[in-house]
C-alpha cells in the first residue's frame, strides 16, 4: 500500500474481528516500530504483547471509567503496551524526548498495521501503575500509550480535518500557507 495512502485513509478503531492476527504481521508491525528515529539513536522503547483474556481484563481495568478504548482493549486479539525509558533518551529545555521517540514509535507501528489491514486506536488516558502491575513493566520504564491492534469490525468513515491554511504559516506565525 501507498504510504500516502495510509497516512490520510488510517483511522482509530474501537470494534474489532476476533480473528488471531497472524504472527508475520505482528513481526511487520514491530520491525517497524523498531526502525524509528530516535534521540541518538538510543531508542528507549519497549513493547509489551498482550494476547491472554485476563491480562487484557487488567488492562482495560486500567482505563478510567468513561474510557471509550475500554471495549477495544478487551475486544482486540491483540494489545501492544509501549514503554519508554527516560534515561535512555535526551532532556533539553525542559523537554523529555522519550516521549517523542516513543510516538514515532508507536506512529510507525500504528501505519505499518493500517498497511497490513490492521486497526489501532492510541490509548493514553489510562493507570500507569495499573497497566505496570498488570505487564510487570519495571520501574525505570515509563508507560507511554498502548493501542489495541485487530482486523476493523466495520469500515472507519472519514473524519474532518483542519486546511493546512489553518495549521501552516509561512516565514512568520500568521501568514498563513496555502497550496
Amino acid at each position: 500500500m501507498d504510504i500516502y495512502n495510509v497516512i490520510h485513509n488510517r483511522r482509530s478503531i474501537r470494534k474489532y474481528k476476533p480473528d488471531p492476527i497472524p504472527k508475520e504481521k505482528i513481526i511487520k508491525i514491530l520491525e517497524a516500530a523498531r526502525v524509528a528515529p530516535s534521540w541518538a539513536n538510543k531508542q528507549c522503547w519497549r513493547f509489551v504483547l498482550v494476547e491472554e483474556e485476563t491480562r487484557k481484563e487488567k488492562l482495560a481495568a486500567a482505563l478510567p471509567e468513561g474510557n471509550p478504548a475500554t471495549r477495544a482493549i478487551l475486544q482486540a486479539p491483540l494489545v501492544v503496551v509501549l514503554c519508554a525509558d527516560p534515561r535512555a533518551s535526551g532532556r533539553v529545555n525542559g523537554k523529555e524526548y522519550y516521549l517523542l521517540d516513543a510516538g514515532l514509535a508507536m506512529q510507525q507501528l500504528v501505519l505499518a498495521a493500517w498497511a497490513e489491514g490492521l486497526g489501532t486506536c492510541w490509548v493514553a488516558w489510562t493507570d500507569e501503575d495499573g497497566i505496570r502491575k498488570a505487564c510487570n513493566i519495571p520501574g525505570e520504564y515509563r508507560v507511554v500509550a498502548l493501542t489495541p491492534v485487530g482486523i476493523p469490525a466495520k469500515e472507519p468513515k472519514p473524519i474532518p480535518r483542519k486546511n493546512l491554511s489553518e495549521i501552516a504559516f509561512k516565514e512568520m506565525w500568521g501568514n498563513s500557507f496555502t497550496a
